[in-house]
């Protein structure tokens, strides 16, 4: 299978977490197309916690992008682009929920918007959680709360969760509990 060639990458937004850069192409055939491709600068982390009554952490916040609330899986971006996912996932999970995991493993790794980004999300279980408290960003107001796995999956079925790593994560948890 022959493919398309990136013939050149030029910036046209620099932001605080992600580039825009236009993507010059060329088709198999010789023909030029220009796509849009966003740059994930650091890289972000997320986290399913799931209390010892199997209840899961859950949180509620705007997103200015769909001008609404939503209910997520606590993530966020890494520090830097070395940080590893882990320590990320660990670190929102506190800062967001207030808990503290003892244990963590990896869930499932999602590839959020393939079709012009980059951005690869490592998703982590996390278990053995210990309250603490929250430690939110200035611009963060977030609140919490927890749900049952089913409870999650039907959510997701009635459109009511719509996040992708959060509908990743309530489905690979999901059948890890059936399975």
């Amino acid at each position: 299978m022959e493919h398309m060639k990136r013939i050149d990458r030029i910036l046209k937004y620099q932001g605080a977490i992600v580039d825009l850069y236009e993507d010059v192409m060329e088709s198999p055939t010789g023909h030029i197309a220009r796509w849009d491709y966003v740059r994930h600068r650091k890289g972000a982390a997320a986290v399913l916690p799931v209390m010892d009554d199997g209840r899961i952490l859950m949180v509620r916040q705007h997103r200015n992008a769909l001008e609404r609330e939503t209910l997520e899986i606590p993530a966020g971006s890494k520090d830097d682009a070395g940080e590893p996912s882990a320590v990320c996932a660990a670190r929102e999970l506190e800062e967001e929920t207030g808990y503290r995991t003892g244990k963590m493993e990896l869930l499932i790794t999602v590839a959020t918007t393939v079709a012009f980004c980059n951005e690869v999300i490592e998703i982590y279980l996390a278990t053995e959680l210990e309250k603490t408290e929250r430690h939110l960003d200035e611009d963060e107001f977030v609140e919490v709360g927890t749900y049952t796995i089913e409870e999650l999956r039907d959510m997701v079925f009635e459109q009511k969760i719509q996040d992708s790593k959060t509908v990743a994560a309530i489905m690979a948890y999901y059948g890890k509990k059936l399975g």
